[in-house]
């Protein structure tokens, strides 16, 4: 299926590992040019992508949380490539600590997770936005996830974030809309991410050493206990979803928040 992406701009933040890699090298694979914005290894990861595929990409070494940052990345990919036709922010972190329950963090372990996840996104947005509504066409993609929605007790400030991005991102869609610009959130459930390992990590140090488990066993069993395909999701998984919602093929979907969890989160 031509998805109709070729030479088409596409920004991915957090693209140079992880879920946001898997996204940078989908859209390659489908003819589009890259920006990649990431804290650490985006000029490698946006020249390791270019040499296998032949497509444009550069890396801008970001910090989200930085706004003047964000505004000079947004300047030097339309530069550099063009005007952006479509964003998918996929960089995010957890707060590091097992927040079940939310007694055991502090309010100050909630404030760098909040400024990352939530200021982030909304820095992102802004820096975006504009360009997109004079040209009246884009799309955008957030990253959120099935914590955002169920509540996730392992980490409450990460849940709460995640929420937060679903939210801002139908208030974007709503005034976007008229711009025949399109926002749409993507949900993983369960992938084997640095992320999701640090929260079995700060799990981990907090159990007596009879009741500590490997990684495996105790991810493994979570996965078949709350899945019901009872299989992990792989970051080309959310890809697809990703690069399929940024296409012409989605031109009516815009507001959604689309789960690619298993099966994991139901709505009734």
């Amino acid at each position: 299926m031509d998805l109709e992406l070729k030479q088409h701009v596409v920004v991915i933040t957090g693209g140079a590992s992880g879920i946001g890699r898997a996204i940078a090298e989908n859209f390659a694979s489908e003819g589009a040019h890259l920006a990649i914005w990431d804290r650490q290894a985006a000029p490698q990861a946006a020249s390791e992508i270019s040499s296998q595929t032949g497509v444009r990409a550069i890396g801008c070494t970001v910090d989200i949380t930085d706004e003047g940052a964000v505004q000079q990345a947004a300047a030097d990919t339309a530069a550099q490539l063009g005007p952006i036709d479509h964003l998918v922010h996929a960089a995010a972190i957890g707060s590091g600590k097992f927040g079940f329950p939310f007694t055991n963090l502090e309010p100050r372990d909630w404030h760098k997770s909040l400024e990352v996840n939530i200021m982030g996104m909304v820095h992102v947005a802004h820096a975006v936005a504009p360009a997109m509504r004079d040209r009246r066409t884009g799309t955008m993609v957030f990253i959120s996830s099935v914590a955002g929605q169920i509540g996730s007790q392992t980490d409450p400030p990460y849940s709460a974030a995640k929420a937060a991005n679903i939210n801002f991102a139908q208030v974007l869609a709503k005034d976007l809309a008229p711009y025949t610009i399109r926002v749409n959130t993507v949900c993983p459930g369960m992938v084997q991410t640095p992320l999701n390992r640090s929260v079995w990590q700060s799990w981990h140090d907090r159990q007596p050493p009879e009741k500590q488990r490997s990684y495996e066993d105790w991810a493994g069993d979570k996965v078949r206990s709350i899945i019901p395909l009872q299989r992990w999701q792989t970051p080309r998984d959310i890809a697809d979803m990703v690069v399929f919602l940024s296409s012409a093929r989605a031109q009516q979907v815009t507001g959604q928040t689309i789960n690619v969890d298993g099966g994991w989160v139901m709505h009734w």
